[in-house]
C-alpha cells in the first residue's frame, strides 16, 4: 500500500510555558480528538505517510521534536520527560480530548511518558511502533546503541528492504550535517542510557489508557522479544507483529500497520461505534 499524498498544513505554536513547537497538521477536527504523531530520530519525515493515511479519518498532528530538523531546543527541553509535558501541554492547549498519541522509536518512548503523566486525561490511547525507552531483561532483546554502529549498518538494521536503506554517500553535505544535528538532540534527550530510562519500565503499570504495540519482526535496532516484553509491562497491553518490516513498519509495511491499528481501534479504544 502506498501512501497517499496530503500537503499538511505547518505552523509554530506557542505553549504557555513559552516554548515554540512547529506542527504538521493533516485532516479536520469534528470533534476536539485527534492522533498525535511522534516521530524517531530520523526526524518526522518517517511519519509523513502514515500521517496522511490517518488524516483520511480523522485530524493528525505530526510536531516535530524541538531541535530536529533545524528547528531550536531551548535549554529546558533537555530530556524525553520535558518532551512528554511540553505535548501534553499542546494538547491542552488545542483542547483535545481522546487522543491517541502514535509514537515510532524514541517517539514511543516519549508516548509512555506522556501516558504516565497524563493528570487532564486528555489521552484515550497509545500506539508505539517500534518503540524504545524501556531497559530490556533479557541480554538479547537489548536495544543497539546507534551511536556506535556504522551509519551504513543502521540502514541494514533498520529496514527489510534494501530499497528503503538510506545511501550515505551519496548524501550532500548539507544533508550529512542535518542527521549529525539530530543524532545529537536525540542523544540529548536520550540522556546517559540513551535507549532507555532504567526506570520506566516498573512505572508502566500505571498507565490506564489501552496500549498497542505494532513491531516491525525483523528489527535489528530493538528486537521483537523487546517489543513483546514492552507490551507486557502495561495493564492493558497488546502486540500486534508486522512481517517483513523493521525498525519503521510505518514506511516499509504502511497497510499491516494501518490494519494493526485500525483493529485495535474498532475491538478496543471504540468497540461500540458503529460505522
Amino acid at each position: 500500500m502506498s501512501a497517499p499524498t496530503v500537503t499538511p498544513t505547518t505552523r509554530t505554536v506557542t505553549l504557555p510555558t513559552g516554548i515554540d513547537l512547529t506542527l504538521a497538521e493533516y485532516g479536520s477536527d469534528a470533534d476536539g480528538k485527534a492522533v498525535l504523531m511522534l516521530h524517531s530520530g530520523a526526524g518526522p519525515r518517517t511519519m509523513a505517510g502514515i500521517s496522511g493515511a490517518l488524516s483520511q479519518h480523522t485530524r493528525v498532528i505530526t510536531p516535530t521534536h524541538p531541535g530536529f530538523d533545524g528547528t531550536p531546543r531551548p535549554d529546558r527541553l533537555a530530556t524525553v520527560a520535558d518532551l512528554a509535558e511540553a505535548y501534553l501541554d499542546l494538547v491542552d492547549l488545542l483542547d483535545l480530548s481522546g487522543v491517541m498519541v502514535v509514537g515510532n522509536s524514541v517517539g514511543g518512548w516519549i508516548g509512555a511518558e506522556m501516558a504516565l503523566r497524563d493528570n487532564h486525561g486528555r489521552l484515550g490511547a497509545l500506539v508505539l511502533i517500534n518503540a524504545v525507552g524501556i531497559h530490556a531483561k533479557m541480554t538479547k532483546n537489548q536495544v543497539v546503541d546507534t551511536r556506535v554502529v556504522d551509519p551504513a549498518k543502521i540502514g541494514a538494521l533498520s529496514f527489510v528492504n534494501p530499497a528503503f536503506r538510506p545511501d550515505f554517500a551519496a548524501l550532500s553535505d548539507q544533508q550529512r550535517a542535518g542527521i549529525a544535528a539530530n543524532q545529537k538532540t536525540l542523544a540529548q534527550y536520550g540522556g546517559e542510557h540513551f535507549t532507555y530510562d532504567p526506570a520506566l519500565r516498573g512505572r508502566l503499570h500505571r498507565v490506564t489508557v489501552p496500549v498497542l504495540a505494532v513491531w516491525g519482526e525483523q528489527d535489528g535496532v530493538a528486537p521483537i522479544g523487546y517489543g513483546r516484553g514492552y507490551a507486557k509491562a502495561f495493564p492493558n497491553g497488546r502486540f500486534a507483529p508486522v512481517a517483513d518490516a523493521g525498525h519503521f513498519p510505518q514506511v516499509e509495511q504502511l497497510g499491516a500497520t494501518l490494519g494493526a491499528i485500525g483493529k485495535f481501534v474498532d475491538t478496543v479504544v471504540k468497540p461500540d461505534r458503529t460505522a
